[in-house]
């Protein structure tokens, strides 16, 4: 067998009204600390699902402080301004409360505030050292996987994205309470559904560090998101689809946190920096195109996934079967619909081929001329 590593979160706990049981939870990580800082936004604290944690945690005695100023695509502004926050509370635990820029955010901060590193000595793989400060992420959607990545993106200036990969970025507790994923909105739950289902697939068919325990993961997270999206969408209260979503999310983020994505995000970044389009839709937007692009290099892989959630074993299975699921659940499907037009495509193109981090992992060499066909495919 070829030697290779795999690194998740030490502690994972699931389960519905879990967050609620929070300081139970978390008390053996907590020990004697007292100053909980919890991260999250605005939508997430308006419709009182950090409630539940925060009752529980200033029950048990400890003082909560809460930041609730993360945006979508958090600028790098944030996640410094969450870290200055912090330190004048004396946070001594942080909590990743919200979706992946939350808990994005959270982690930055955690390592901020624990090791005095600056944030853009940190950008890249590997150049976060640590020590951080405990650490907590509690997921309220299903998708992005950040509750067991080591990976922190922000955005650079007015559109790039840069990313921190460190193993030091683990958390120490991931909760996964599917109650605090019924209000999400249809288009929210299917955006970010189809993003984890992408985190499968590329993990599945990276390039660099695929291994038999990522495939493990991504083909088990690949069944519970195909079997839960249209269910958990049809009925966002259905508590079984519901737990199916944030599982196959969590099973997808621990396969791609040690088989890295490739160029669906890669393409997906621009579309988020530069139009705000929702990181999971501009990465449904560009999965069939690059599925299509990479089939020469991955299709025996393609083939192999396809099968395994029923389909036709070949990449048209895969890919017809992607499109399908956007359009059962309602999202958009081509650029033009989001605002984008044929005179942007040289600009994203030209911005996504700077994501060499990811595009090295692509099973399929990709150039500009191949980004802008890409893209130009789903305008």
């Amino acid at each position: 067998m070829s030697l290779f590593d795999f690194r998740t979160v030490p502690h994972i706990h699931i389960g519905a009204g879990s967050a609620a049981r929070l300081a139970e939870l978390a008390a053996p990580l907590i020990g004697e600390r007292r100053r909980i800082f919890l991260v999250t936004d605005p939508g997430v604290r308006a419709a009182g699902l950090i409630e539940g944690a925060v009752t529980a945690l200033e029950a048990s005695g400890l003082t909560v402080s809460i930041f609730d100023q993360v945006v979508a695509d958090p600028p790098e502004a944030v996640a410094l301004a969450a870290a200055d926050a912090a330190r004048t509370f004396g946070a001594e635990v942080i909590i990743g409360f919200g979706g992946g820029s939350s808990m994005d955010c959270s982690k930055l901060v955690a390592v901020l505030c624990g090791s005095g590193e600056s944030l853009t000595a940190m950008y890249g793989v590997n150049n976060a050292r640590g020590p951080r400060l405990p650490l907590i992420l509690i997921p309220t959607t299903a998708g992005t996987g950040s509750e067991v990545t080591p990976i922190s993106v922000v955005t650079v200036g007015e559109t790039s994205k840069m990313g921190v990969n460190s193993p030091v970025l683990y958390g120490d507790l991931a909760v996964l309470d599917a109650e605090l994923t019924y209000g999400l909105p249809r288009a929210t739950t299917a955006a970010t559904g189809i993003d984890a289902m992408v985190h499968a697939i590329e993990a599945y068919t990276t390039r660099l560090q695929k291994n038999p325990v990522s495939d493990a993961l991504a083909l088990a997270g690949l069944r519970k998101l195909h079997g839960a999206i249209e269910r958990a969408c049809t009925d966002g209260r259905d508590t079984q689809a519901r737990e199916d979503m944030l599982l196959g999310a969590l099973l997808a983020g621990q396969a791609f946190a040690n088989a890295p994505v490739g160029a669906v995000h890669a393409l997906a970044y621009p579309l988020g920096g530069v139009f705000h389009v929702p990181h999971g839709l501009s990465n449904s937007l560009m999965l069939p195109p690059v599925l299509r692009f990479n089939a020469p290099a991955a299709e025996p892989l393609y083939a192999e996934l396809a099968s395994h959630i029923g389909l036709h074993a070949s990449t048209q299975g895969l890919v017809e079967e992607m499109e399908r699921i956007a359009q059962s659940v309602g999202i958009e499907t081509r650029l033009s619909q989001l605002g984008v037009s044929h005179n942007d495509l040289p600009r994203l193109a030209e911005e996504a081929m700077l994501v060499t981090r990811l595009l090295v992992n692509n099973p399929r060499e990709m150039t500009l001329d191949d980004a802008h066909a890409c893209y130009e495919a789903v305008l």
